[in-house]
């Protein structure tokens, strides 16, 4: 089928739900990530450490969103409902049959769990089985070992790397680091996150 362009939607497993981002999940969000530097460093930083801080950061995507660049989610934990993080699909190009996963951040008591595995199962399967797209990737922060090691779990290959790619907001620059996962590949990569997500219980 032709690839189609990626609607808000709610995406459910049975860990997390991924439902479009609003407003409304501002005070759930200021409470899993405000004022956390380590979390904040690789989201284009400083933390945000007022609501109103985090607001401002809220309102960018959702402005982005409204002129079709992203396509944002709110993670919510199913066992507390409350939203605990974004992800978002960007750099979407239909004709192409490509879109990239990314500008993703979830709370740091949610880190090591189901929640990121399950977030890219679901994002994944729909962007290869329900929008058509042949390929999908991530990219990081040269610098942020977590992220790539979480990303090589998932199955994507490493591409390389787009050396003085992007400023830092303290000035200096970062070297991007991507990874991509081509239709042909997902076969394999969901067996082995659906098997990954078996160690959650």
């Amino acid at each position: 089928m032709p690839a189609r362009i990626p609607l808000p939607t709610t995406l459910t497993g049975r860990h997390v739900r991924l439902e479009p981002l609003a407003m409304t999940h501002r005070g759930d969000l200021f409470a899993a990530g405000g004022g956390d530097e380590e979390l904040w460093r690789w989201q284009g930083g400083p933390a945000p450490r007022t609501q109103e801080e985090l607001d401002g950061k809220l309102s960018m995507l959702l402005d982005a969103a409204g002129r079709g660049e992203y396509v944002p989610f709110a993670v919510i934990h199913r066992a507390s409902g409350r939203a605990i993080g974004w992800t978002t699909y960007l750099d979407i190009e239909v004709a192409d049959e490509r879109l990239e996963i990314g500008w993703t951040w979830y709370g740091r008591a949610y880190w090591r769990t189901a929640v990121n595995t399950e977030s890219k199962l679901l994002l994944l399967g729909h962007a290869f089985h329900d929008l058509g797209m042949g390929r999908v990737q991530l990219k990081t922060d040269h610098l942020n070992l977590r992220s790539q090691a979480a990303i090589a779990r998932i199955g994507a290959q490493r591409e390389g790397v787009l050396r003085r790619h992007r400023r830092r907001p303290d000035g200096t620059w970062r070297d991007s680091v991507y990874f991509s996962l081509l239709v042909q590949e997902w076969p394999a990569a969901k067996e082995r996150l659906t098997a990954r997500m078996g160690e959650f219980g």
